[in-house]
Parts: C-alpha cells; structure tokens; sequence
C-alpha cells in the first residue's frame, strides 16, 4: 500500500524537515529507492563517492538521528507488504511500511501487533530503530517482535539475519539506530487479533501515584496522563478481551457514537488543546487554568474496540519531546521530582507528562534491556523555549541511569550513556564489523554511540 501524498518533510528547494519542525537536513541529493536492489546500487555509489548515507522515516524524531548534508534515503516507496501468515502469525514488510498503514491490513487477516505506541505515523523500521515502544508490564517493544531482518550494509551486500540465519546480528541490530545498514525487510511476530476494553478515568495525581504500581500490575497496558499545575491525572487501562464491540442499534446510534469519537479525539485533544496553547504561549499566566479545563476534576469513559485504535491516537499539535526510560523501581521518585522541578521553571508547561511501563528485553540498545522500566515523557508547544525544562528532567533521570528515548530530544553523548546499556560493547563490536568506515555515520550518531572502533 502506497501511502497518500508527497513524501513526507521533504521540499521543493531539497530540504527535509521533520514533523516537529525543530531539525532541518540540507542533502546533496536524496534517494528514493522502490527495492532492496536499489538501495545495494545507491549504498555502492555512495562508496565509489565517498560519501555518508542516513534513512529517515517519517519523519517523527525529535532528535537530529536522520539529518544529514550528503545523501538521505527515504523509503516511502518501499513500503509494501511482503506476505502475511495467519497460522504463524509471521508478517513480512518492506522497511517502509508505515505502522497506520500496515494495522488494517494486519486486522483483517486476522492478525494484530502484540503492543504499540501512542502514535502510528512511524514507518516499521524507524520505529524498531529507535526502540518504540507501547505499555504493559507484560509485554515489550516494538523490536523486540522482530524475527528476521534483511540489511544492505556498507559494502553493499545484503546481510539476512534470523533465527537460523546470523541470529546474533538479529539479537543486536533490531534497534540499531541506522547505524548498522539500511534495513530493508522486517518480519514481525503478530498475534490473533484482539479487542482492548478501554477504562479512562481522572484521578487526583498523589492517589494515582500512591496506586500506580498496583494499576500496572494488574491491567494488561496502564498509562497515565497528568496536566502540570493541576492536581488532576488521567488513567487509561486497557484490558484484552475477544469479546466483540456491541453493534450500534441504529443509524442514529452509529452517527452519534462516530461523533462522540470525533469530539474527544479531534476537538478535544487536537482543536481545543491547539488553541489553547497558541494563546497559552501569548500569555503564559492562562497556562494553568487552560490546563485544568483540559483534565476536568471528574469523569470516566469505557469503550471496547480494535486494539490498535486504542493504543494510538491522531496527534496533529505540534511538539517537541524529550522521554526517559528508568528502572520501574525508581520511576514514581523521577516523577515526583519532575513535577517539583515544574514549579521552579519560568514559564508553565502547558503539555501533560506521559508515563508509561513496559517489561525487560535482552536488545542491546533498547531502552528496556535488562529491567522492567518505567517511561517519563515530557513535552513542550512548538515555538516555545524548552531548555530549562528538558535540561532540568535530564539531570533528574541522570540520578536513575535514564537511558533516553533515541527519536527524541536529549544530551547525552557516547561517554555518558556506555554505562547504562548492558549490551553496549556487543552493539559497538558489531558496528565495527559491519560500518568499520562509518558510511552510517552523522553528527548525532557519532554524539551518542562514539566514532566506529
């Protein structure tokens, strides 16, 4: 499936920009490949010119993992699926694929991914790349679903890892921030599809809290929601169910359920909350009252559907994020001083933390490698200073080994991060093997994993 429009961040001047706004790639030319033997071809020229080569997805980092002045490969044109297998569950996609398009065709073969993020946009190999993850203390990232891979490395020959094939390539290089090779093919370990029983309710911030641990532990996915200068979080719990979403009786009751649908996610959560940081950035002293107007003192809501439309929702206001993944033991600590650090800034915050919790994988960059973990995100509205505050979160999750989120924002460098991955030396190890002259290679890959060797 082709996905609708132009290619996503890119300008008619040959500029790329990605959906935050804040990162900016000036190449001398950009690759648009349609099959693995056209990225070999376009990773050997580069060769013969001397040149680096980055791939960038959709474009939904924060960080500045995809910029690059030489060349820049997009695979939107390679964004097909390969084969999907119901009584194996095993689904083969092109890199490209992006996850909003690949979970409808998933559905209907009767198939789901076992765990997503809050978002959809990512293309599949980005989104392994740079370990996105979903919640649940029960289950895992992205990545960490990943049974095979097919990789043009920087000789230009395709390197096929499974579980049969080179298995501890496959081990390291599902989340190998691009710096590995230009991952081609992804194939997924699916599961049945399933239904999520969504429970949305607010609560005071300290007894959420106080009761997190007893939430996460006995839902299938728990997160929460909490809007600074308030004392008002939301909680969303999502249980796995079979049961099927009862029928609308009618037209009308279709209409009016379609609409409700509508007015929380997109006039709600999109429209209002827009507005009302566009004016909240005019006159920071609204920021609270706007804030409390968003998360109101009460109310729930339950709903039974598709489970990946209720793990990621339309985010159309833009960002920029910075997110930390600590021990779960220590992440009601980190968060207890975020929201401390909150009233010490200059300005209000007008975007709610998200805190999310997901169970240890054994990927030697994932950000859950090793230990359950507790995720902390923070966010701040396009167009607004967000120094103080990231800087601030930083030097608490520094106290915890906070291991940030690789897509999004954050300061770390390859000194400061060798420590926090247990994995790390086996990753460098295979980075040397395979990119030995750093063809992979920008300024941000250099910054946190070092120069090659």
């Amino acid at each position: 499936m082709k996905l609708p429009g132009m290619h996503t961040g890119f300008r008619d001047d040959g500029t790329w920009r990605n959906w935050a706004g804040n990162q900016v790639a000036h190449p001398v030319r950009v690759e648009r490949p349609r099959s693995e033997a056209e990225v070999v071809g376009l990773v050997q020229a580069a060769v013969a010119e001397g040149r680096r080569v980055r791939v960038v997805g959709a474009g939904h980092s924060f960080s500045a993992i995809a910029v690059t002045d030489e060349v820049l490969v997009t695979l939107d044109d390679f964004a097909s699926v390969v084969s999907l297998d119901r009584d194996s569950g095993l689904a083969r996609v092109e890199a490209g694929m992006r996850l909003f398009n690949l979970n409808p065709l998933l559905d209907v073969a009767g198939l789901a991914m076992p765990n997503l993020g809050d978002i959809a946009y990512q293309s599949v190999a980005g989104a392994i790349s740079t370990s996105t993850h979903g919640t649940g203390l029960g289950f895992q990232s992205i990545a960490a679903g990943v049974v095979g891979l097919r990789m043009v490395t920087a000789d230009g020959s395709v390197l096929v890892c499974d579980e049969q094939t080179n298995p501890e390539v496959l081990q390291v290089a599902r989340v190998g921030l691009g710096a590995l090779g230009i991952v081609t093919e992804v194939t997924l370990q699916c599961v049945p599809s399933f239904n999520l029983r969504a429970c949305e309710e607010v609560m005071d911030i300290d007894e959420l809290l106080n009761n997190f641990d007893e939430y996460a532990e006995n839902t299938d996915h728990t997160e929460f929601f909490w809007m600074p200068h308030t004392k008002n979080a939301l909680l969303k719990r999502n249980t796995r169910t079979q049961e099927e979403p009862p029928p609308p009786r009618n037209r009308r009751h279709a209409a009016r359920r379609k609409w409700k649908h509508f007015k929380n996610k997109e006039l709600l959560e999109n429209v209002a909350f827009g507005a009302m940081n566009h004016l909240g950035r005019l006159r920071p002293s609204l920021v609270p009252k706007f804030n409390a107007m968003m998360v109101p003192d009460e109310g729930s809501a339950n709903y039974l559907t598709t489970s990946y439309e209720v793990f990621a929702s339309p985010r159309r206001v833009h960002f920029y994020e910075m997110e930390y993944a600590v021990a779960r033991e220590h992440g009601i600590e980190a968060f207890r001083q975020v929201q401390a650090l909150i009233d010490t800034l200059d300005h209000p915050v007008s975007f709610p933390l998200e805190v999310r919790v997901l169970g240890a994988d054994d990927i030697a960059l994932s950000t859950a490698s090793g230990r359950d973990t507790m995720y902390i995100a923070v966010h701040m509205f396009h167009g607004t200073d967000y120094e103080q505050y990231f800087r601030g979160v930083e030097a608490i999750m520094n106290q915890f080994e906070g291991r940030p989120h690789w897509g999004k924002l954050h300061y770390q460098t390859a000194e400061t991060l060798a420590t926090r991955y247990p994995g790390w030396g086996e990753f460098q190890a295979l980075r040397s093997r395979l990119d030995p002259s750093g063809m992979f290679t920008n300024e941000e890959i250099t910054k946190v994993l070092g120069p090659v060797g």
